[in-house]
């Protein structure tokens, strides 16, 4: 009679192969913070890029907030100069 049993050398991984917890999937990692160049935009996309550890009900507050100092960023130029100035795409079409 053939009696079954657990060959505790065939249940092991072998040297070749991954265990289980490396499914060929990497770990995720945490994506590089952006860079604008301007320290003014970059704290207003790190206020964004931290709401998942945020309340919810303080979103709605960020993204305001976060529409006004862009815009504040746009119409005025920064101490780096590189943000601000730029002209309204309609006054090139002609408009009056």
């Amino acid at each position: 009679m053939h009696r079954m049993t657990q060959d505790p050398q065939h249940d092991a991984p072998q040297p070749d192969e991954q265990p289980d917890e490396q499914d060929g999937e990497p770990e995720p990692q945490t994506p590089e913070r952006v860079r604008t160049g301007s320290d003014r935009i970059d704290e207003v996309i790190r206020a964004v890029e931290e709401l998942e550890e945020r309340p919810i009900e303080e979103h709605v507050g960020v993204f305001e907030s976060a529409q006004v100092q862009l815009r504040r960023a746009l119409d005025q130029p920064g101490d780096d100069g590189q943000v601000g100035g730029a002209e309204h795409p309609d006054d090139h079409l002609g408009h009056a």
